[in-house]
């Protein structure tokens, strides 16, 4: 049986989202719960200006968490994964952090580093952080030492162990922990923003609308939101099978 097409699966679904949100709005039959037919020429025509400034200002926030939780939680994890006596050191305080909500400590992070988008990068960050550790620390401490040393004797450098042994062990599982936690760092940010800020899709949809009921106005920002967190979610996936096709052609 031929399998569906990823774009047509996208827009089936898409299709039955909308056909359900427009039955949901004929027996609500209220104001507080418009048809996707009043939302989606208000979201189409408010994205090229407001709402799409806020779009920018929140897919800049996740963007830049995203960036900065990579660049720490990598080496850490390729560090713990390489090193069994440090991590047998570091584990259990990993093991205590991992589970915790990161959005608790929101507060800290405001009197830590002010209230500021940095402390919103941060809070983010800290989400995916803990998320790409462990992926890659359970990917590098399962390389085998004698694959690295059959490496070396073939005359390859640093360099090379990396391009043909740490970045295909990795990259993959950076690009499923990116993927499975996009949905906790929306939510996440959609928290973060809903205060002490002007700029962001939290604050559009909290502040700006919903709390001076502009209900159309509300489902178009969660819209532009939910429509952030699908791309982002795509994105990833979409590099996670190109470099993973990458790989097996470079190591076939």
């Amino acid at each position: 049986m031929k399998t569906q097409s990823r774009p047509a699966g996208i827009l089936l679904g898409l299709a039955m989202f909308l056909v359900l949100w427009q039955i949901l709005a004929w027996i609500a039959s209220r104001p507080i719960l418009p048809s996707p037919v009043g939302v989606l020429p208000l979201f189409f025509s408010k994205l090229p200006g407001e709402l799409g400034l806020h779009l920018l200002a929140s897919a800049g926030r996740v963007l830049g968490a995203v960036v900065l939780a990579v660049a720490a939680a990598v080496p850490a994890g390729l560090a713990l994964g390489q090193f069994r006596r440090l991590d047998r050191m570091v584990s259990p305080l990993v093991a205590i952090l991992y589970p915790i909500p990161k959005i608790v400590l929101l507060p800290v992070i405001y009197l830590l580093m002010g209230i500021t988008d940095l402390s919103k990068v941060m809070l983010i960050a800290l989400i995916l952080f803990f998320q790409i550790l462990v992926v890659v620390r359970d990917e590098a401490s399962g390389l085998h030492p004698e694959l690295i040393l059959s490496v070396r004797s073939l005359g390859a450098g640093r360099r090379a162990i990396f391009r043909y042994v740490y970045l295909p062990a990795c990259v993959p599982a950076v690009l499923t922990a990116i993927r499975v936690s996009v949905g906790t760092a929306i939510a996440v940010l959609f928290i973060a923003e809903q205060s002490l800020t002007n700029w962001g899709l939290g604050y559009y949809i909290v502040v700006e609308t919903y709390q001076v009921l502009r209900y159309p106005e509300m489902y178009a920002g969660i819209l532009a939101m939910g429509l952030l967190g699908v791309v982002l979610y795509l994105v990833v996936e979409t590099l996670e099978l190109r470099l993973n096709r990458h790989i097996y052609v470079d190591l076939g």
